[in-house]
C-alpha cells in the first residue's frame, strides 16, 4: 500500500469507516469491492474495500508478509486473500479456524485484539452456489481439476454435499495427494489414469484452478472431453462465462458459474469483518 493509501486508511479509520480489502495477483476484475461496500451502505454504515494487487503498481514490489502487516497496522478489520496466496498466508497468521485448518487454505483474515485469524469461507460459498445452480445432480463420481487453495475448499464442499467419489487432478502430484489425505470420509483419490479416462466415467467436472479467469485464459481440460450428460462447475467468476462453461453449455451440459460462490463466500466474510450478518438474497440479487 502506498504512502497515500496508508494516509487515506488512517483518515478512514478516524471517521469510523470499516476498512477491508483483497490481497492477490491480477485481481483488477474483482467485484468484491462493490459487493462489500454496497451491502454495508444498505445496512447504514460505511465500509471501504480495497484491491491490493501484488501484480500491479503500487503494490507490485511488496510481498505477502509486508502487505499483511501494512493493512493490519493501518487499522483494517480484515482482508480477503486470493490466488496465489491462500495457502502461503497460513504461516503468517496467529490463529486458524477449525475449517481453515482442515481445508488447508485461508481466504479471509480477521484482525481483532491485536491478533490475526485465518478463516475459509470459500467452501461455504461453493456449496451454497452449487446447490442453487446444480441442486439434484448426480454426485457418484466427480473429477476436480486443481488441488490448490480453491481446490481444497471445493473438495471439502463436495464431501459435505455427499459426493461418493472425488478424483483430484493436479499437475503437482504431491499436492493432489496432500489434499486427498486431508479430506475426511475416504471419498477422494488422486487421479491415476489420463484425464480423458477419468472424465469418461464421471458425472461432473469442477474447475478449481484460475484457468479461464481474466489474465489466465484457456480451458483446464480439453473441451473435446465434454459430453452432454456431464455437469460442469467453475470457481472463476470474472468472466462469469469462462471458455470451459461456454463449451459445456454449447453441447447441452448443465453448468454452474463461479458467481454464486463469489457472492456467498463474500457474505460470510462480510459477517466476520463487520459483525453484521450480510443479507444473502440482497447480495445475490445485486450481483
Amino acid at each position: 500500500m502506498s504512502d497515500d493509501g496508508t494516509a487515506m486508511a488512517t483518515e478512514d479509520v478516524a471517521r469510523g469507516v470499516i476498512l477491508t480489502g483483497l490481497i492477490g495477483m491480477d485481481i483488477q476484475g474483482s467485484r468484491s469491492p462493490e459487493m462489500h461496500e454496497a451491502e454495508a451502505a444498505a445496512q447504514g454504515f460505511a465500509l471501504r474495500y480495497r484491491l491490493l494487487d501484488l501484480a500491479q503498481p503500487p503494490e507490485q514490489d511488496a510481498d505477502l508478509a509486508q502487505t499483511l502487516e501494512m493493512v493490519r497496522a493501518a487499522g483494517f478489520a480484515g482482508v480477503n486473500v486470493t490466488h496465489p496466496f491462500k495457502q502461503r498466508v497460513m504461516a503468517l497468521l496467529d490463529e486458524l479456524s477449525d475449517e481453515a485448518r482442515a481445508i488447508g487454505a485461508v481466504n479471509t483474515v480477521v484482525f481483532r485484539d491485536g491478533r490475526s485469524t485465518g478463516h475459509n469461507t470459500d467452501s461455504y460459498g461453493f456449496a451454497e452456489g452449487f446447490e442453487r445452480q446444480l441442486g439434484g445432480v448426480a454426485l457418484d463420481r466427480v473429477v476436480q481439476v486443481g488441488a490448490g487453495g480453491a481446490g481444497a475448499a471445493t473438495a471439502m464442499a463436495m464431501v459435505k454435499l455427499g459426493c461418493r467419489e472425488l478424483v483430484i487432478v493436479d499437475p503437482q502430484a504431491t499436492r493432489a495427494a496432500d489434499l486427498v489425505a486431508r479430506l475426511p470420509g475416504g471419498i477422494a483419490r488422486a487421479a491415476t489414469r489420463p484425464v480423458a479416462a477419468e472424465i469418461a466415467d464421471a458425472q461432473g467436472i469442477i474447475n478449481a484452478t484460475p484457468i479461464g479467469m481474466e489474465g489466465h485464459p484457456g480451458v483446464p481440460v480439453d473441451a473435446a472431453l465434454l459430453r452432454p450428460d456431464l455437469w460442469v462447475a467453475d470457481v472463476v467468476y470474472f468472466p462469469l462465462e469462462t471458455a470451459l462453461l461456454a463449451a459445456a453449455r454449447a453441447i447441452g451440459c448443465r453448468t454452474a458459474h463461479g458467481g454464486d460462490m463469489a457472492v456467498f463466500q463474500a457474505a460470510r466474510a462480510f459477517d466476520l469483518f463487520t459483525g453484521h450478518p450480510a443479507n444473502r438474497e440482497r447480495m445475490a440479487a445485486r450481483f
